[in-house]
């Protein structure tokens, strides 16, 4: 149950999991005394494990029901919830990796693949942030480069060619912002995913698993159902990022304040229309559980596209248009004229 990398806002967690690590050990323990004496120990034993399991589940569901933002930022990021390959792994069968953009090479921070969730071939593409030091270093901590963007747009055209839906998997800061990125094209690389993503006459399902920055996130996000999952961020930029703008540095509060005025959680997206679905998650995070996050993500993943695959390819590429079209519209009314007042006559 504890981890060695432990939360902020979960701390009063750690001392509860310990005496349930202390109260199982009790239970256990070899050579217990015979006798009444035993086994009213025993039962006595079991009957506080069984509370502090009960106190353990209700303390965890009240933690994680209503999060504020910049807590679910830092859930996001928890070292132990499952990345892109982890979701591979779990649910896409017969998963077969694709490298290279063609133009300048491979970008270890974008993963690329074709294979089969349910009964679905579908192409899949993801952010790779690393676990070790060593490969987070490499993936630069899933932010990715402009090869590694138009590796996807690659992919995502080869996908088109043969009929085959798209999932996507979000997770990144945002792009990097480098400068050999940035001599390669990294803005161009992205609004050209922009583009081509919104004309692609196949099924694309886009799902926030972690983190959504930027434009970094939105380059592989253009899709006919946008979701999120309970416990991730999507914004145009990161709570940091935000702070260091508007109060010149970035620290605990200013980038709790940040997070607050960027409207970031799921519960916002949601709200705001940004997303189509909110993706619930095991009690806990999906870092507590990751076999359970796997699934009620593949789930929402076959049902969308047991959904979209009836659709033709002009009603997708409308419906999508039609989507992106209609974020952030409003209705504006002339109020009517008021009134004069009565004079007297």
């Amino acid at each position: 149950m504890g981890t060695f990398y432990t939360l902020e806002f979960e701390k009063p967690l750690v001392e509860l999991e310990n005496r349930i690590r202390e109260a199982e050990q009790g239970v256990s323990a070899p050579g217990a005394p015979i006798g009444v004496e035993g086994v009213e120990g025993s039962a006595a034993s079991s009957a506080e494990l069984e509370d502090l399991n009960r106190q353990h589940a209700k303390l965890l569901g009240d933690l994680y029901t209503d999060l504020n933002p910049w807590d679910t930022v830092r859930v996001s990021r928890h070292p132990n919830r499952p990345q892109t390959w982890d979701y591979i792994e779990h649910f896409v069968r017969d998963f077969g990796e694709l490298h290279g953009d063609r133009r300048y090479g491979d970008d270890p921070a974008i993963i690329t693949g074709f294979g089969r969730i349910g009964n679905h071939k579908c192409l899949v593409v993801g952010h790779h942030k690393g676990r070790t030091t060593q490969e987070r270093i490499a993936c630069h901590f899933g932010c990715a480069h402009p090869e590694g963007y138009r590796k996807a747009l690659l992919k995502m055209k080869l996908a088109e060619k043969f009929g085959t839906p798209i999932v996507t998997f979000v997770d990144t800061p945002g792009a990097y912002p480098g400068l050999e990125a940035e001599r390669r094209g990294q803005a161009e690389a992205i609004a050209v995913n922009l583009r081509e993503m919104a004309r692609i006459k196949v099924p694309i399902l886009s799902i926030v698993i972690g983190e959504g920055g930027s434009g970094g996130a939105l380059g592989i996000a253009v899709a006919d159902r946008v979701a999120m999952l309970r416990n991730s961020w999507y914004s145009v930029i990161s709570p940091e990022g935000c702070a260091a703008i508007l109060w010149k540095q970035a620290n605990e509060q200013t980038n709790r304040s940040a997070a607050d005025a960027l409207n970031l959680t799921a519960r916002d997206n949601i709200k705001l229309g940004i997303i189509d679905a909110v993706i619930e998650e095991p009690l806990g995070g999906a870092h507590r559980d990751p076999d359970g996050a796997s699934d009620l993500l593949r789930d929402w993943i076959i049902s969308q596209l047991d959904e979209l695959k009836a659709k033709s390819a002009e009603e997708l590429v409308e419906g999508r248009y039609e989507r992106f079209r209609n974020l952030g519209s409003f209705d504006e009314t002339t109020p009517e004229p008021a009134e004069p007042a009565p004079t007297d006559s």
